[in-house]
C-alpha cells in the first residue's frame, strides 16, 4: 500500500506521516521545499519524540520524497499508483496542491480502487475545499476524473510546536492527538489508520475541535502576546490569562451544546484536558507562532468569529470570545505578513469597513457591532500612540 502526503513538515512527518506508516503505507511526502525533499531522502529513518508525561519515540522507516516544484510529472505518477493521498499544507494551499492530484487521476486507471483523499487541515470541510479546487483544476475532464476518487473529511489535532535547532528531519510532538474521519464516502472499504476513529457524521467533531482546541490556542497566544510573553506554557500560567481563554472556551461550549447537544459535563472535561495540553512544558511552543495569520484567524468561519457569530445568534453570551478578537487585533509581528496586514488595515480602514472586509459579517448580523467597536477601540489606541 502506498500513501502520497502533500506537506513534508513538522504536522506531516510527526502526525499523518507516523500514522499512515503505522498502517503499513510507504509513505511518498511531497513538498516544494528543496532542502527539506533533499533532507528526507538523505536518511533511512527519523524519530518522532513525544514530549511530555506519557510520551515515547516513534522511529519511521520506508518512505521518501518527491519535489512538486522541479518535477511534477514523478508527483503524478505516484498519485496516479497510491492508494491514500492527504494534506498538511494549510486551506490557502490546497489550490496549489489540486493540479498534482488532477494529472494523478488522469493517469490512474479507470479499473483502479477509487483514491482515498483527505485532507488534513485544520479548517471545516477542508477535503471539500480540496475537491472544489480539483474540480476547478480538471475543468471538461473533472466528472471522469472525480470518479477515480473518494472525498472524506477530516478533523486532525495533534500540537506540533516549532522544532529545536538541529533537529534535522526529527519531530517533536505532544503524545495526544486526535484523527476523526468521515466513514461514509468509503463504503466500507476504510483505509488501515491506526488510532484514527470513523464517525458518521464528523461536523460535532471538527466544530468541537475547531472552537475548543484552536480558539484556546490561538486565545492564549493573543492574550500572551499582549501580556509580552513568550511560550504559550507560560502564558497559560498567568491566572489572568488563563481566565480569559476560559472564559472564551466556555462561550464556545455553550455554543456546541445548543448546536450538537453536546453533554456539558463531558466539554467541560475536554475543555480542562485541552489547557492541560497547552500546559505542557516540554512542549516549547510560542506564542508567535500560534498567533500567526491572524486574518485568517478572525475570519467567519474561524475560530472566534464562527462560534461567537453562533453565539450571538441565540442570545448566547459572546463578551470573552469579543475580547479575544480585540486581543488578536493587537497582535503586531513584523515577520508575519498576516500580522502586517492586519496592523496596516487597521490604520487605513474604517471600523465598519474594516470589520466587513475581515470577518465577512453581514452589518445586521447581531455580533457586527460588538466587532466594529472593539476595531474601533484599537483603532482609537493606535492613533493616540
Amino acid at each position: 500500500m502506498k500513501a502520497v502526503h502533500f506537506g513534508a513538515g513538522n504536522i506531516g512527518r510527526g502526525f499523518v506521516g507516523l500514522l499512515l506508516r503505522e498502517g503499513g503505507y510507504e509513505v511518498v511526502f511531497s513538498d516544494v521545499a528543496d532542502a527539506l525533499v533533499d533532507a528526507i531522502n538523505a536518511v533511512d529513518s527519523y524519530t518522532v519524540h513525544e514530549a511530555g508525561p506519557g510520551g515515547t519515540d516513534h522511529v519511521v522507516t520506508g518512505f521518501r520524497a518527491v519535489n512538486s516544484r522541479t518535477d511534477p510529472a514523478a508527483v503524478a505518477e505516484e498519485v496516479a499508483s497510491a492508494d491514500v493521498v492527504t494534506t498538511a499544507v494549510g486551506p490557502t494551499v490546497l489550490r496549489f496542491v489540486a493540479p498534482s492530484i488532477v494529472a494523478g487521476l488522469a493517469l490512474r486507471s479507470p479499473d483502479a480502487a477509487p483514491l482515498q483523499v483527505m485532507a488534513c487541515e485544520n479548517a471545516i470541510g477542508a477535503t471539500d475545499l480540496l475537491r472544489r479546487e480539483i474540480i476547478t483544476a480538471a475543468g471538461g475532464d473533472a466528472e471522469t476524473l472525480l470518479a477515480r476518487a473518494i472525498f472524506a473529511n477530516t478533523a486532525v489535532d495533534r500540537i506540533v510546536p516549532a522544532q529545536p535547532e538541529g533537529a534535522g528531519v526529527d519531530v517533536t510532538v505532544e503524545p495526544y492527538f486526535e484523527w476523526a474521519i468521515e466513514s461514509v464516502p468509503f463504503g466500507g472499504v476504510l483505509p488501515n489508520i491506526p488510532g484514527a476513529h470513523f464517525v458518521e457524521n464528523l461536523a460535532p467533531y471538527i466544530e468541537r475541535k475547531l472552537f475548543t482546541v484552536n480558539t484556546g490556542h490561538a486565545a492564549t497566544a493573543y492574550f500572551g502576546a499582549r501580556a509580552g510573553i513568550e511560550r504559550i506554557s507560560d502564558a497559560l500560567a498567568d491566572p489572568d490569562i488563563a481566565a480569559s481563554v476560559s472564559a472564551a472556551l466556555e462561550e464556545t461550549s455553550a455554543v456546541l451544546v445548543a448546536e450538537h447537544g453536546f453533554d456539558p459535563a463531558d466539554l467541560a472535561t475536554y475543555r480542562a484536558t485541552i489547557l492541560d495540553r497547552f500546559r505542557n512544558p516540554a512542549l516549547v511552543d510560542t506564542v508567535q507562532r500560534v498567533g500567526r495569520q491572524p486574518l485568517r484567524k478572525i475570519s467567519r468561519h474561524e475560530r472566534f468569529v464562527g462560534p461567537a457569530s453562533m453565539a450571538a445568534e441565540r442570545g448566547l453570551p459572546t463578551a470573552a470570545l469579543v475580547a479575544a478578537v480585540s486581543a488578536a487585533l493587537e497582535f503586531d509581528d513584523p515577520t508575519d505578513e498576516q500580522s502586517v496586514e492586519l496592523q496596516q488595515l487597521l490604520r487605513t480602514e474604517e471600523p465598519s469597513g474594516f470589520t466587513t472586509r475581515t470577518t465577512s459579517l453581514d452589518p445586521e448580523h447581531p455580533l457586527f457591532p460588538l466587532i466594529r467597536d472593539a476595531v474601533a477601540a484599537r483603532q482609537q489606541h493606535l492613533g493616540a500612540a
